[in-house]
């Protein structure tokens, strides 16, 4: 692809009510680098403002509650401290011209009861332990514990934390939030058959099994406008230990209730690596989540999941997507969006930096302009 400042990646989009500049979107990045008391590291004003020629930035997975978190030193959004800190990004985001959501979140059973001692257990919607390992507070890394089945009481206080969290994210400034139902988290655990054998309102078929997701973007959609809202899946994702009996069955039927819901957007997750960050390994066998569900969402359509310059490219030209997110090219690439425009090299990323740390791996990856 020769140098061009014509991209389709390029073009303007409204999404939903929001105005971008381009169809890139830098995807939700765990860094592992908050404070105390789940705090936002000061150093993210800089990191995110650096970003901000992307159409769109989705704020790191941010929990709506201790006992929604699952790794150490991540942010929150539930207490005014980290509202305030949250602010602060969002108003460098917009100095800079720059648009940002924030995704909200809530690991349910990929949880560890040391980062929650006073509440006890992770919970999920049943009580089924994870194969394999997760960090604990202290960042070592244990075998997975059996969560506690949560009550119809724990769903309702579920659906009202990500209301108060929708709430700080409109006190913060951010233009509109994130639902993350993917990567076997909590809501993905309600969605998906392997993690959910409850036999109430709540489980069963796919509409009980979807009540939950709905129930979070009735009270979130009281606070921001459907056109400000959106909704991350991940139709054949593994991670969490996540599984699906009917894989296509259920996610039509999610992306069709979706549509009532008018969001800005659908956000899916390509089934490119092997588990969530864990590698560059390509599953190449796997099927292609955008072109299965584009025809069934009617709304604007954001993918991710490995893409470079030209696979975006494409993806946008063939119209299966209408936005592109990138994540670890993001990382060591602040001013991707120019250098996707004149076809700069890539600075390569240090995967030793991702998570956890200081400002190294952080904001001091230059701009090409600084180099």
């Amino acid at each position: 692809m020769s140098v061009s400042e014509n991209l389709s990646l390029l073009q303007a989009l409204t999404l939903g009510s929001v105005e971008l500049k381009n169809r890139m979107v830098m995807a939700p990045l765990t860094r592992m680098r908050a404070i105390e008391n789940d705090v936002p590291n000061p150093l993210a004003v800089e990191y995110y403002a650096q970003r901000a020629s992307a159409g769109l930035i989705i704020s790191e997975a941010t929990q709506v509650s201790p006992l929604g978190k699952g790794y150490p030193a991540t942010p929150g959004i539930y207490s005014p401290e980290q509202t305030t800190a949250w602010a602060n990004i969002v108003k460098a985001v917009h100095q800079k011209g720059g648009k940002i959501f924030a995704q909200l979140w809530h690991v349910g059973r990929t949880s560890h009861s040391s980062f929650h001692e006073k509440e006890g257990l992770p919970i999920s919607p049943s009580a089924i332990k994870p194969e394999g390992k997760t960090f604990t507070n202290s960042w070592a890394f244990v075998p997975y514990e059996t969560p506690r089945e949560m009550t119809v009481f724990d769903i309702e206080q579920v659906i009202e934390q990500f209301y108060q969290a929708a709430l700080n994210a409109k006190q913060a400034g951010f233009d509109g939030v994130e639902i993350h139902s993917a990567n076997g988290y909590l809501l993905d655990q309600f969605l998906q058959s392997k993690t959910n054998h409850r036999i109430d309102e709540y489980g069963g078929s796919f509409e009980n099994r979807t009540r939950l997701l709905n129930q979070i973007l009735n009270r979130v959609t009281t606070v921001f406008d459907s056109s400000k809202v959106g909704v991350r899946l991940s139709p054949y994702g593994t991670f969490g230990d996540i599984a699906e009996a009917d894989p296509i069955g259920l996610f039509t039927y999610v992306i069709e209730a979706l549509n009532h819901h008018q969001l800005a957007y659908l956000h899916l997750i390509e089934p490119r690596s092997t588990s969530a960050g864990a590698d560059d390994k390509v599953a190449t066998e796997a099927p292609n989540t955008s072109s299965i569900f584009r025809t069934v969402y009617k709304g604007l359509l954001i993918s991710a999941g490995g893409f470079d310059r030209e696979s975006g490219e494409e993806a946008i030209k063939s119209q299966q997507s209408d936005a592109i997110a990138y994540g670890r090219l993001y990382i060591s690439n602040p001013d991707l969006v120019e250098r996707f425009a004149k076809n700069i090299p890539l600075t390569p990323y240090d995967r030793k930096t991702f998570y956890g740390g200081n400002e190294l791996g952080y904001t001091d990856y230059p701009s090409h302009e600084a180099k």
